[in-house]
């Protein structure tokens, strides 16, 4: 559990000049924001970033591969763990911590619009 608490500890302030970072724990993971909006999330002891349409086509071109919560399912979620240089560079982490909190702008349900889910099936 310490380990845990460490990586998190880690994360948040790693992630810190992106903004004001919170987190909450929910269903086995820990959902974090920026100022609010829903751009990550540490499961399986590795941090992983939101994604969308927009955003995707660059991890999936690095090879990154989506959180699946459940083994035995072909579930994805629409958050990607982000490339090494993220840990390493700083200037690395604004341009990819910055897209993601892009990624959960765009997803924020906007008034009269239904909104998509984030879960995806695997072909």
């Amino acid at each position: 559990m310490a380990a845990k608490n460490a990586y998190l500890d880690f994360v948040l302030e790693w992630l810190a000049p992106l903004g004001s970072i919170t987190l909450r724990s929910m269903m086995g993971v820990h959902v974090l924001y920026c100022n609010g909006i829903v751009f990550a999330l540490v499961g399986k002891g590795t941090l992983y970033l939101k994604v969308d349409d927009v955003s995707r086509p660059r991890y999936e071109a690095l090879g990154l591969e989506p959180i699946q919560p459940f083994q035995r399912q072909e579930l994805t979620l629409s958050f990607y763990p982000p490339p090494a240089e993220f840990f390493e560079d700083a200037d690395a982490l604004l341009e990819w911590g910055r897209e993601a909190v892009g990624a959960g702008l765009r997803a924020k349900k906007k008034p009269g619009e239904k909104r998509k889910r984030s879960a995806v099936r695997r072909k």
